[in-house]
């Protein structure tokens, strides 16, 4: 079956959609013996020869999705500087080369979908397909209803306004409080940002559900493979909102 070859790598687990784009862009895909810079050629994975950097891909791995419970301590990134951890070390069973959807801070715990499913990661990171994302957020002092309600409807922060929020207080206190907050965008930080903006900066955060993924009861540190449902439940999220 024919497809884009910036679709064809992200499929093979060579790199995200966009990073493919870069690869295509900077000469270093070859597709039977031609260097191919252009974004729009389509290729067959069984039947052409496709190099990177001279080396030619294997056929496609077996798609594997996990949900981990990435705890605090952890980048999510698949390399660091630093030498810290990356979660894809607390994946101790799975031999294929998976990659998170999205990111969470070091200091930020919860929810991490990771695959080797290039187009499907790339659908669920973009902007356009408005997926949901629901964190426990403990933060300082006790906000007012006031305080709450702006970030119901959008706060600025760097220039820009935030979408609207689903916010519920879950609990309050006066050194500190806990409250639920969904969002349907990907800005880096965001939830710190808009926390720090109503003047109640976050203490911890916890990812507690993916779309329609829940957490559950999964320990930090422990993941799971995804159930056949769930994942198709992920494709027909995703194509009903292309049709919107």
């Amino acid at each position: 079956m024919e497809e884009r070859l910036q679709k064809a790598l992200a499929r093979l687990g060579i790199a995200s959609r966009r990073h493919a784009e870069d690869l295509i862009r900077q000469g270093r895909i070859t597709v039977n013996g031609r260097i191919v810079t252009a974004m729009g050629i389509k290729v067959d994975t069984e039947k052409d020869a496709i190099l990177l950097d001279g080396r030619l891909l294997p056929p496609p791995a077996p798609l594997i999705y996990a949900l981990l419970n990435k705890p605090k301590g952890f980048v999510t990134t698949l390399r660091d500087p630093q030498k810290r951890p990356i979660v894809t070390d607390l994946l101790k069973d799975i031999s294929v080369r998976v990659c998170p959807v999205g990111r969470l801070d070091y200091d930020t715990e919860g929810l991490l979908l990771l695959t080797n499913d290039g187009d499907l990661s790339f659908k669920l990171q973009h902007p356009r397909f408005k997926v949901p994302k629901t964190y426990e957020v403990e933060v300082k002092g006790r906000p007012a209803k006031q305080a709450i309600d702006r970030l119901r409807n959008g706060v600025i922060i760097e220039g820009r306004k935030t979408q609207p929020a689903l916010v519920k207080c879950l609990r309050k206190g006066e050194d500190a409080s806990l409250l639920e907050i969904t969002i349907r965008e990907g800005r880096k930080r965001q939830i710190k940002k808009m926390c720090a903006a109503i003047g109640h900066p976050v203490l911890n955060l916890r990812r507690t559900a993916f779309a329609d993924l829940k957490l559950g009861h999964l320990a930090p540190g422990q993941y799971r493979l995804l159930r056949p449902e769930e994942i198709e439940s992920f494709k027909n999220y995703l194509q009903k909102q292309k049709n919107i």
